[in-house]
């Protein structure tokens, strides 16, 4: 399980103005919320929580917020950006967590080896879900799940269903979603969709030596 350190302070001001002073002020202001508390406005530094956005992966992990003098532990869930200078945080809320309730993350799949058919044939190995969402107790949030593809071959795929799930994780997205497929290489697959010369040829209409003979015979009489 991942997780960051991030210093926050208790904002008393609410309301659209009070925001704007704190952004000018160099602050996001923000909300933390949870079990058995009620939603505490909060504001954290622009500059460090821009620079500890560049290092983690805010939907899976787990921020060890200081905030009035104790340690919380939370999850990002939302984060408002300013609709045109999308560098601009507006807002920030964190979920605080509790041991023993499930929290919903989104979790990257991470595909683990090279496959035979790209090895002996060629192939291409394509990717087509990258993350899914679990449900798990927030001690057991997993890094990331490792899919094992060695062992796909041309037109081979996997789906949700053949995936391995760390323990304690409850897989929410759909077990038939296909997570990555080993498909032919290209040169084969245009060689077999272009049709051949002598197909797209339209076929040349034959000589009627009689009708033109008799066509000759009319026109000289």
């Amino acid at each position: 399980m991942a997780s960051a350190q991030l210093a926050a302070s208790i904002r008393s001001g609410t309301g659209k103005g009070a925001a704007r002073s704190l952004r000018r002020a160099g602050h996001v202001p923000g909300v933390v919320y949870g079990h058995a508390r009620q939603a505490q406005s909060l504001a954290v530094s622009a500059r460090d929580f821009a620079r500890l956005l560049e290092h983690i992966s805010a939907e899976n992990t787990v921020v060890e917020l200081t905030l009035d003098g104790r340690t919380v532990r939370t999850l990002i869930r939302e984060i408002q950006r300013h609709p045109v200078k999308q560098r601009e945080i507006l807002h920030v809320d964190f979920q605080e967590l509790v041991a023993g309730e499930k929290v919903v993350v989104r979790i990257p799949l991470i595909l683990v080896g090279t496959p035979e058919g790209v090895r002996v044939g060629g192939g291409i190995l394509d990717q087509t879900l990258r993350d899914v969402e679990i449900e798990v107790d927030p001690a057991n949030i997993p890094n990331h799940i490792d899919v094992n593809v060695d062992a796909l071959t041309i037109g081979d795929s996997i789906h949700l269903r053949d995936v391995t799930l760390p323990p304690g994780v409850e897989l929410l997205t759909d077990i038939d979603a296909t997570v990555c497929v080993c498909e032919a290489p290209r040169a084969v697959i245009e060689a077999v969709a272009a049709p051949t010369e002598a197909a797209t040829e339209p076929a040349a209409e034959p000589e009627v030596i009689g009708k033109a003979k008799a066509d000759e015979e009319e026109e000289a009489e």
